[in-house]
């Protein structure tokens, strides 16, 4: 995979490879950040949060991963729906075989979603890393 990132085989696996990811850019890595309820009472939580130390600049990932077709992918357009109420800006970053291609094509045409592979590339330009 371009950026020397392996291939990820379950959520953790892609949350990890994330907060790696980060890590190599230099970035500060929070994982599992509160950021206060939904409408009907649970905790609303960001996978990962990135930070430049230098900027303060701050992204919110959501992790989402799924090895199989099934209907998991159908809590897609929650999620990005769930990151317009977060207090810093949001991405998904997304791997596995198991989204349809219907999914994968709104996932990227949102502009808030990236396939794994592409998410180096997409942080550097979103943080201004060389």
């Amino acid at each position: 995979m371009p950026g020397g990132q392996t291939a990820v085989s379950s959520g953790a696996q892609l949350q990890q490879a994330v907060v790696e990811m980060g890590r190599s850019l230099g970035l500060e890595a929070r994982e599992q950040v509160r950021v206060g309820r939904r409408l009907w009472g649970s905790e609303r939580n960001i996978d990962v949060v990135l930070t430049h130390r230098e900027s303060r600049r701050s992204l919110g990932i959501e992790c989402k991963y799924q090895g199989v077709g099934g209907s998991a992918e159908e809590k897609i357009p929650a999620t990005i729906s769930d990151i317009e109420a977060w207090p810093v800006r949001g991405l998904v970053v997304f791997a596995g075989e198991g989204f349809s291609t219907n999914m994968r094509s709104f996932l990227l045409s949102t502009g808030k979603a990236v396939e794994l592979h592409d998410a180096e590339a997409w942080l550097k330009l979103f943080f201004g890393l060389d």
